[in-house]
């Protein structure tokens, strides 16, 4: 059966792109499959696929003129699916909606809950859309990494003829003031003077849960010099029981200069050494 497609898409043969486009949009958001679920959801489907094939045709200007030509019976074309079609001109309806979950180092190690506020756009049965605010609870994992991303599944924006998309939220590591996270490592960079290189050193340092860590340095410190301290690093989240280490990482800090009495007192320790 022969098919006319201007006036399946309602339009004149001489119908430029833009009317094109804005009849299309019309009779697909009218005809979306999505839109007509249960027993309309048949028919919609073919008329859905009929009018993409119409704007699928039409759009292309080579298409065009051999359907102009020789007619919808005479000219045959491979179609491309129909939702392929919508989603070349509005978008896929599975883009997901993402924020970004800001996190504290303090956080992704001791974990929390946070209530979130988001706006999103929700199509009414009468097909309007409107805008709406909706809390949604976040629980952050001891051990998240940068990245990690959680989903609540047809939570996001909707558009007329499509399906909720997924909203995504997706975690950023804000900077701390003391700790650096190297996978499941903490560390820390710490200054030390060359006395106490020497000499030795007892470190104080306040984990990312709040207690008081003692950390007595007696090596002598080199430029370089790292002290490992086990199971004080981050949390594993596939691992609960597990942690990395806490590196600390020591700078040296020489004199920028010596009196001539002081080199000699440094070089008669240094050789009866």
């Amino acid at each position: 059966m022969a098919i006319d497609y201007y006036k399946l898409l309602r339009v004149n043969p001489d119908a430029n792109a833009e009317e094109l486009k804005k009849a299309y949009k019309k009779l697909a958001f009218k005809w979306h499959p999505d839109k007509n679920p249960g027993h309309d959801r048949v028919e919609a489907e073919d008329k859905f696929k009929q009018i993409s094939e119409a704007y699928d045709v039409l759009t292309d200007a080579r298409k065009r003129q051999i359907y102009d030509f020789y007619g919808h019976q005479y000219a045959s074309f491979k179609h491309r699916d129909a939702r392929e079609v919508f989603a070349d001109l509005f978008g896929d309806d599975s883009k997901a909606m993402e924020n970004r979950l800001e996190c504290s180092l303090e956080e992704l190690y001791s974990g929390s809950k946070r209530e979130i506020m988001i706006s999103r756009t929700v199509v009414r049965q009468s097909g309007k859309v409107r805008k709406i605010e909706e809390t949604f609870v976040v629980t952050i994992v001891p051990g998240w990494k940068k990245g990690t991303k959680i989903t609540f599944p047809k939570k996001g924006n909707q558009e007329p003829g499509m399906a909720p998309s997924d909203l995504i939220f997706v975690v950023h590591e804000k900077p701390h003031a003391l700790y650096e996270r190297e996978g499941n490592d903490l560390v820390v960079k710490q200054s030390i003077s060359l006395l106490d290189a020497l000499t030795g050193k007892t470190l104080s340092l306040t984990t990312l849960d709040g207690r008081n860590l003692t950390i007595p340095v007696t090596d002598i410190v080199h430029p370089g010099y790292v002290v490992v301290i086990p199971d004080e690093g981050m949390p594993m989240s596939k691992e609960p029981t597990k942690k990395g280490n806490l590196k600390i990482k020591f700078d040296v800090k020489f004199p920028s200069r010596l009196s001539a009495e002081q080199k000699y007192e440094v070089m008669k320790v240094l050789i009866g050494s």
